[in-house]
């Protein structure tokens, strides 16, 4: 199943996270070959990856950066070793958010869903992003 929304009913949950600790969300990104703004008129034609990189990260860390939120890896698949052949991913990101609240004001936040999700969601043919906790060992 191809999504690239974000679950609204599960932003009004925590789930099992920690409340009050940092949260680290992983990221599984496949992008279009060609982003696709549903036929609004805009730039010029560039490929999903260009979008997501150079316009969706620089609105999001504008909104993150001042929030605590930091990316702590950011890497292109090189090979599937255990994955079905439907699960293709181009890039995978790890990012820490303070707690599971930043997450939620940023995604929720005005500024976000006119500045930052337009692109995402021009850039993106297939997403994951899955909220964790650090686990102690």
């Amino acid at each position: 199943m191809k999504t690239t929304e974000i679950n609204k009913s599960a932003l009004q949950t925590t789930g099992t996270l920690a409340p009050d600790g940092p949260v680290y969300m992983l990221n599984l990104l496949r992008y279009k070959e060609y982003a696709d703004y549903n036929n609004a008129a805009g730039p010029s034609p560039c490929s999903g990856r260009e979008v997501y990189m150079q316009r969706y990260v620089r609105e999001f860390r504008r909104l993150a950066d001042e929030r605590g939120v930091r990316l702590l890896f950011l890497g292109s698949v090189g090979i599937n070793l255990v994955a079905p052949d439907t699960e293709q991913w181009d890039d995978v990101a790890l990012v820490e958010y303070p707690d599971f609240s930043t997450f939620r004001d940023i995604v929720d936040s005005i500024a976000y869903l006119e500045d930052a999700e337009p692109h995402r969601l021009a850039a993106l043919e297939d997403w994951r992003l899955i909220a964790t906790n650090k686990v102690a060992l």
